[in-house]
């Protein structure tokens, strides 16, 4: 008798696998996946050459995109960023020279003698606007690894934490801690803006989840309607602060360091850092993450158990982000994008290179803030706004014709 021949399973998505509910969810998450590819990798060359390119495989062709090598990207952006750091810590209403910045800092460090150093400089330069430039880098890095995260999370090139509402919630949470506490913020602010911020990204998650055929529209207007709902919550507690605190509110709500200090900076430093390594743990999972839920699944990945540490930590930065330094848009919409051109779309290389680039993007904003209209401060959530934006139509256009 002859052994009958093992009949093959096709894998999800593929050719030959069996119709049904879950071929046609296979489908939508392929096609999602693949709408978000298109929306950040460049689009092929036209011409013969890109008729050839187009008859290889799709590997083939995203190959044929030149990046730089990912420790390359990491010594040029630090090198970037010390030197806006340094500026930054050098100009506003009091300009001190750069040397003198390195002098003050290297004396406070204990690795030079400032005995005749101006106290007035020291005072201005270390007190004020050495945690300003450190929470900028906090903030910047912190925006665009939720961001790049929240991307792959929802498979959505569009998702970012002020688009869909995070960034709402966590500064609904933060302004309530401002109005109901008091002075005594230090230590409740972040952890206030962390609990709204879970709450609201639990709940996007939950009414837009992906692999269940919600679209960029659903999420978009999930993120809308409860983005909508956290700032009845901030208009509200705005109505009932004190006039101290409603001009506190008011410069806040639009993005600005201009009252950080270093209890602040302590206060948010290690809750990005467990935030941070949680992504950068996870890594892989939102490489996976990006191919569907259903493909993931297959791979061995615990989808359920990811996605929900991934919210977990997005909230965590996305509220150490907005505890101090308000709500500041856009900012993990465009850097990931901009990144993914430069190293690819791979989360080992992406997370690191998009925190330096957040950092950088923030870190030059507070500088400008400074410069355009002395002695007032420009809020920085204006400058990114206004990089933001249009880059934001320009993607929902793009994606137009292939996910809506």
């Amino acid at each position: 008798m002859t052994p009958k021949a093992p009949t093959r399973t096709a894998a999800p998505g593929t050719a030959g696998a069996p119709a049904g509910p879950d071929a046609t969810e296979n489908a939508d998450a392929t096609g999602a996946s693949a709408a978000f590819r298109r929306s950040v990798e460049p689009a092929a060359p036209t011409g013969s050459a890109g008729r050839g390119r187009r008859a290889g495989s799709g590997t083939e062709a995203r190959h044929t995109v030149r990046r730089l090598p990912l420790l390359t990207c990491v010594i040029i952006g630090l090198a970037v960023l010390v030197v806006l750091m340094a500026v930054s810590a050098s100009v506003g209403p009091l300009r001190i020279p750069l040397a003198e910045v390195a002098r003050i800092v290297g004396a406070q460090l204990g690795v030079v003698d400032g005995a005749d150093l101006s106290q007035r400089d020291v005072s201005v330069i270390w007190q004020l606007r050495v945690p300003r430039v450190l929470m900028g880098v906090l903030v910047g890095a912190a925006l665009a690894i939720s961001g790049a995260a929240l991307q792959s999370l929802f498979n959505n090139p569009l998702a970012d934490p002020g688009i869909i509402g995070v960034s709402g919630g966590a500064s609904a949470g933060a302004v309530g801690v401002i109005v109901l506490a008091g002075s005594s913020i230090t230590w409740l602010l972040p952890i206030g803006a962390f609990l709204a911020g879970l709450a609201v990204t639990g709940l996007i998650y939950v009414l837009a989840r992906p692999g269940r055929n919600t679209g960029t529209s659903r999420m978009l207007l999930v993120g809308i309607a409860v983005g909508s709902g956290c700032q009845a919550l901030t208009g509200f507690f705005t109505f009932i602060a004190d006039d101290q605190q409603l001009q506190t509110l008011t410069f806040w709500q639009m993005g600005s360091l201009a009252k950080v200090i270093w209890p602040h900076f302590w206060a948010t430093l290690p809750i990005f850092l467990i935030g941070l390594a949680i992504v950068l743990l996870n890594s892989r999972a939102l490489d996976v993450l990006t191919l569907g839920e259903r493909e993931a699944q297959h791979l061995g990945l615990n989808v359920r158990r990811s996605r929900l540490i991934i919210i977990i930590a997005t909230a965590l930065l996305t509220g150490a982000a907005v505890a101090f330094a308000g709500a500041i848009g856009f900012v993990g919409l465009v850097v990931p994008h901009i990144v993914r051109i430069i190293v690819g779309p791979g989360h080992r290389g992406l997370l690191p290179i998009s925190a330096i680039a957040g950092a950088i993007l923030i870190v030059a904003a507070d500088c400008a803030s400074r410069v355009v209209a002395p002695p007032s401060e420009v809020p920085i959530g204006l400058f990114t706004a206004a990089v933001g934006a249009p880059f934001f139509l320009f993607l929902v256009v793009r994606m137009k014709k292939s996910s809506w």
